[in-house]
């Protein structure tokens, strides 16, 4: 892209627009993996920039500057597809609709929804459900993918035995022509979208048909052979029988969904799946408000020599309806072949491709109104193999079979351009002559659908040779089952999970850093397929996307989207310290000042140790006990900044009944933000003394408020005591629990009534990571008065506050953000006050909505508690302000161009500070005329940038007091901060000024050789 054109798009979009390597190369793919020899044919598919549009408006300047600069434009809906019609040339521009996504306008009368083109079908069902309404049909990768991606693809879905395809359930589409021009097609127009790949324009606006919403009934049906199946579904064709949706699986299939290992959470499995039986699996789901009688299709199955499955496997497949990829897992590759074929062949297609595919061989189908069945396959195998290449000639084997019988291809996308007459039938003739008459200079997604490219080509030539070529990827025997993968590059189990990643996008819509970042690279699949390059070495590390794997909120959203029960953030964690610890790269600086206080005073916060148990009042000391089975361990933030929190558990334990003890300063940090920072070491050492501290005071269960100590006393300490030989043997539970049990038992006193309408924010790390989300609740609801209403998101589905990593790695703007989105639900719901468990939460929900000028309180809940039984704690908000805003400060002064000023504002005393060898020499040339001496230093410059990094370490502690008060005149800090900075500086300095030297020294060795060209007669010898 030439500069002008580059600087034009900047212009226009801002921040929208990303033409960075790596987040262009996450943009550069599909779900689709091709063989090798078709990979080297296809070139690089890296794309020239990302494009962000947010409305149509937007979408037109954009189509105008492609058609001014003849700059190719590929729609991205989602990428769920697998046929290349979203992959881009190197030359071409990406257009990613994600931020297109709103609902326009629902009619209940007309039952039509208008929509934007990048809103995902899983969104705005949720959105038609509240108002008592639903779609007609909807894509198996209905979690991630959109309108407009689905329409541009086209095909059918679940629902689609009642409503057929796609097409038929679109009213109209708005598109943005070549020539920038907006035009709406309806009718049969409309198939010059439908199916289109976006060759004809890209869609602004869609209008779909709904329906009223219905509670389904559901059956599953199991037949030993093809021919059973098939003559069921072709009874309930010809009974017409009011069914909505009718899909199946084949032997193959069930058998390695049984085969897969199960869900684990925090290592432990969690699933409990029944053994489906082997055959063919046929799933119906209805409307019983449409007359159908459950025994009479049980009668049908029965009649066509099937069995009716108990109810429990009916509702476990349909649940699984989002995951047809789930063997890939087993793989770690798949290769697709997807096909349609008239019912009235059903038996002998899947007759055939059993006799013809001599490789393990999976599908879903799905029946279509009017007489046909798609049939998504797919043949589990590895990409990282010769065989993978042989293996793909039956994908085209199954073509030929479903042609031979009257069917087709799915979909044209890349690389069936040539089978476009079959996919789009008797449209296919007019969308080309369209195509070539609207867009003249071929900007609209180039070499798709209606163009036979060079893959299109390949394709044909391999189509002649696969009946002699078929014998040959019988050989191709995939080995199945999960593994490990050794690498130096990435953790071995890390590794197998990159490559096993379907690339469905399910953890994309769901994952917190994506909310706040929005592009590819926030996303688990960006990181799965970054890691992926990386293993191929095609991709490098840099400080940058180490900091993207480091931003990682930790709230497992992702865990319960991804369909292949990938364990994605504990993979994330092995990464960060995989990179920080063992590779060496720099974590977030203000990790390094925590952890220096963490080594020096037990705490992240840098108080002094003997302030910790500060918070603790003479009248909750006499309710201590000396030792315990039972301990309460109040965690930093609690004991240091919000220690309203710590006060307000303790009361209620008291006020419950429970004798435990508190180890007051012998308490350190649970250590999670140095295991997330990847600082394992101080991880390490840190968690052997608290739990030797514990031990001492004959503590067997320890009691938390916050709810990530909770995390680490349940799970990651033992898991890491496992590991490194440590008896544990210590309970973790939080108060919550404690006190609604408690409360049951009769043993706490009736709270008095306060008159409040609250909301919940559930903790990620007590909620998604440790299910605990009642007990927090039924606290709230043992108070009378208190109304609790909640928020659209909640329990397993809450958003997460966006706290901590975020908050510390990148508080402006995606901290911020994040925290803003949850307070406004928090408005939403109408309530006075939003309620928190988490320290870190309610720090971060406070700060984010005094950041975004939202009026939304955040009060604790045992805080909270406590005061309907009369104690009362002065709320810590305005600290919480007053606290953030030196750390913010201390943040800021971390960045690299920060760091540089300091070290400008310090060259007088870093020159002084030099070795007397190189300060001697540095006099000589100070010594020279003007001209000379600024010949001689501009001979030095590029000596500097090797120099300094052998130097610094011995100038530093020569300089550091005067670093010391230029931090001070920045940064006005609290007393006892202040006071350790002298002990915390040299530490944190030590560690991170060789890692951030490469990005610092640009900045600085410019003014500095300027200030030593200015310089008359000062000495700067050491």
């Amino acid at each position: 892209m030439n500069p002008q054109a580059q600087k034009e798009l900047k212009d226009a979009f801002q921040d929208r627009v990303n033409f960075d390597p790596i987040e262009r190369m996450l943009y550069g793919h599909d779900t689709g993996i091709l063989p090798r020899p078709a990979q080297l044919l296809q070139g690089k598919t890296v794309p020239a920039a990302v494009v962000q549009p947010e409305n149509r408006d937007e979408l037109v300047k954009l189509v105008q500057w492609a058609h001014k600069h003849q700059i190719p434009l590929v729609p991205r809906g989602r990428a769920t597809a697998g046929y290349g019609g979203a992959v881009p040339g190197k030359k071409a521009v990406v257009v990613d609709f994600s931020r297109l996504n709103r609902i326009l306008s629902v009619d209940a009368r007309q039952l039509t929804v208008a929509v934007e083109p990048g809103i995902i079908w899983k969104r705005l069902d949720e959105a038609l459900k509240e108002k008592g309404l639903t779609l007609r049909l909807y894509p198996t990768s209905y979690p991630s993918s959109s309108v407009g991606g689905w329409l541009a693809q086209g095909g059918g879905g679940l629902g689609s035995f009642k409503y057929g395809w796609l097409n038929e359930n679109v009213v109209s589409a708005e598109v943005v022509l070549p020539t920038g021009e907006t035009r709406t097609f309806a009718g049969d127009d409309l198939n010059l979208v439908y199916g289109s790949g976006g060759v004809t324009g890209l869609i602004s606006q869609a209008t779909v048909r709904i329906r009223p919403n219905f509670e389904g009934s559901l059956l599953a049906a199991w037949f030993e052979t093809a021919a059973q199946l098939a003559k069921f579904l072709n009874r309930v064709q010809e009974m017409a029988l009011p069914v909505w949706s009718i899909s199946f699986l084949n032997p193959e299939m069930i058998r390695l969904k049984n085969q897969l290992p199960p869900r684990t959470h925090h290592g432990k499995s969690e699933e409990r799946r029944p053994q489906i039986p082997v055959g063919y699996i046929a799933v119906l789901a209805w409307d019983p408000g449409e007359g159908l009688q459950r025994h009479v299709v049980e009668e049908t199955v029965r009649l066509a020599g099937g069995n009716v499955l108990a109810q429990e496997i009916a509702a476990h497949e349909w649940a699984e309806r989002f995951s047809p990829m789930k063997v890939k897992r087993l793989g770690p590759s798949l290769v697709p072949a997807e096909v349609v074929v008239p019912l009235a062949s059903l038996g002998v297609m899947l007759a055939n491709i059993e006799r013809a595919v001599r490789l393990p061989f999976v599908i879903e189908g799905m029946l279509v109104k009017g007489g046909e069945v798609v049939l998504l396959g797919f043949i589990p195998h590895d990409e990282r193999t010769l065989k993978f290449n042989l293996a793909y000639l039956y994908s085209l084997t199954v073509i030929r079979l479903a042609q031979k019988l009257g069917g087709r291809a799915y979909a044209t996308g890349s690389f069936m351009g040539h089978k476009g007459p079959f996919v789009l039938g008797k449209s296919w003739d007019k969308l080309r002559e369209y195509k070539r008459k609207i867009d003249v200079k071929n900007i609209m997604n180039p070499g798709k659908v209606v163009k036979n490219g060079p893959l299109g080509t390949l394709v044909r030539l391999a189509e002649m040779a696969e009946p002699l070529a078929r014998p040959f990827a019988a050989l191709a025997m995939p080995k199945l089952g999960e593994r490990s993968m050794p690498n130096r590059r990435i953790p071995p189990d890390v590794a197998w999970y990159s490559y096993t990643c379907a690339q469905c996008g399910y953890c994309t819509e769901a994952c917190t850093l994506h909310s706040g970042r929005q592009w590819e690279s926030a996303s688990p699949r960006g990181k799965w397929y970054f890691l992926r390059e990386v293993l191929n070495g095609r991709a490098k590390f840099d400080q940058k996307m180490v900091n993207t794997f480091l931003l990682c909120t930790t709230c497992e959203k992702c865990d319960l989207e991804c369909q292949l029960d990938l364990p994605i953030e504990p993979s994330w964690g092995q990464m960060r310290g995989d990179l920080v610890q063992n590779k060496g790269y720099m974590t977030f600086p203000p990790f390094e000042i925590m952890g220096a206080s963490l080594n020096n005073q037990g705490n992240i916060w840098a108080g002094f140790r003997e302030k910790r148990d500060s918070w603790v009042t003479p009248d909750l000391k006499q309710k201590i006990s000396e030792k315990s089975e039972i301990a309460y361990f109040a965690g930093c933030t609690a004991s240091y900044v919000e220690p309203d929190i710590a006060k307000a558990a303790v009361t209620l334990l008291d006020a419950a009944g429970v004798k435990f003890t508190y180890i007051g300063q012998e308490e350190n940090c649970c250590g999670i933000p140095m295991l997330v920072a990847g600082k394992w070491d101080i991880w390490e050492s840190n968690m052997r003394k608290n739990i030797t501290a514990m031990k001492s005071h004959g503590v067997k269960t320890v009691v938390t408020s916050c709810p990530a100590c909770w995390l680490v006393w349940h799970t990651y300490y033992p898991q890491w005591a496992e590991k490194l030989g440590i008896e544990y043997g210590l309970e973790a539970r939080h108060y919550s629990e404690v006190i609604t049990e408690q409360i049951a038992a009769g043993k706490l006193p009736v709270p008095a009534e306060l008159k409040a309408r609250v909301t919940f924010h559930d903790s990620c790390h007590l909620g998604r990571a440790g299910k605990i989300y009642d007990a927090p609740r039924n606290l709230l609801k043992a108070i009378p008065g208190v109304e609790l209403v909640e928020m659209a998101h909640n329990r397993e589905q809450s958003m997460c506050c966006g706290s901590v990593l975020t908050r510390i790695g990148e508080p402006k703007p995606t901290s911020d953000n994040l925290g803003a989105m949850r307070v406004q639900e928090a408005v939403d719901t109408g309530a006075e006050a939003m309620v928190a468990i988490c320290p870190c939460c309610e720090f971060q929900l406070r700060v984010s909505a005094n950041n975004a000028g939202i009026n939304m309180p955040v009060k604790d809940l045992a805080s909270l508690t406590a005061k309907a039984l009369g104690y009362e704690y002065p709320d810590p908000t305005g600290y919480v302000y007053e606290i953030w805003t030196v750390f913010e400060k201390m943040i800021d002064l971390m960045e690299p161009e920060q760091m540089a000023s300091l070290m400008v504002e310090l060259l007088p005393q870093m020159m002084k500070a030099m070795p007397r060898p190189l300060g001697a020499m540095m006099d000589m040339v100070q010594a020279l005329p003007p001209s000379a001496r600024s010949a001689a230093l501009e001979a030095m410059r590029p000596v500097f940038p090797k120099l300094f990094p052998r130097l610094l370490p011995g100038m530093m502690p020569k300089v550091m007091p005067d670093m010391l008060a230029a931090v001070e005149r920045r940064i006005s800090m609290p007393e006892d901060m202040k006071k350790q900075m002298p002990d915390l500086m040299p530490k944190v300095m030590e560690n991170l000024m060789p890692k951030m030297l490469p990005s610092i020294l640009p900045l600085v060795i410019p003014p500095m050789i300027e200030y030593l060209k200015g310089r008359k007669t000062m000495s700067i010898a050491g």
